[in-house]
């Protein structure tokens, strides 16, 4: 149930992000979500993309510093106190979350967000008996 996220480390000049995307559009990789957290001199760009092995070799391969970790997809509902209801219940369970981010992506009343916490197993185990849907890495993964 976790899914793999892809992180890049850019330094904080023009042209670097462009050529993470390139990189990736020319091998066929799509991006399903992403989040940029920035300082003066650098980036973390945080990727969700439909071949997260592949893509991971490939930026390797052309030099940028890539790293792969796990992460919890989980869907909320679309309205006030839908994001809290599952916040709750990580807080009540004393799993810290580390960042997180939303992406596109909705199924009938609900939004999708990404979570990355210390003990992804346990967190999933803990939000799921908690009636917090999942969502499956394949379902995840764009096409």
């Amino acid at each position: 149930m976790l899914v793999k996220q892809i992180s890049v480390f850019l330094e904080n000049k023009s042209g670097r992000l462009a050529d993470v995307t390139r990189t990736l559009a020319d091998n066929g990789i799509n991006i399903c979500a992403l989040s940029i957290a920035d300082t003066t001199d650098f980036g973390i760009l945080r990727l969700i993309v439909n071949k997260p092995e592949e893509a991971e070799k490939i930026l390797g391969e052309n030099e940028f510093t890539v790293s792969g970790t796990s992460v919890i997809a989980i869907s909320v509902e679309d309205k006030p106190g839908g994001l809290a209801k599952a916040l709750a219940v990580l807080q009540e369970n004393n799993i810290s979350i580390e960042y997180m981010y939303a992406f596109v992506g909705k199924n009938g009343n609900s939004a999708f967000v990404i979570i990355r916490v210390e003990k992804p197993e346990e967190a999933v185990k803990t939000l799921s008996s908690c009636d917090i849907t999942i969502i499956p890495s394949q379902q995840v993964y764009c096409q």
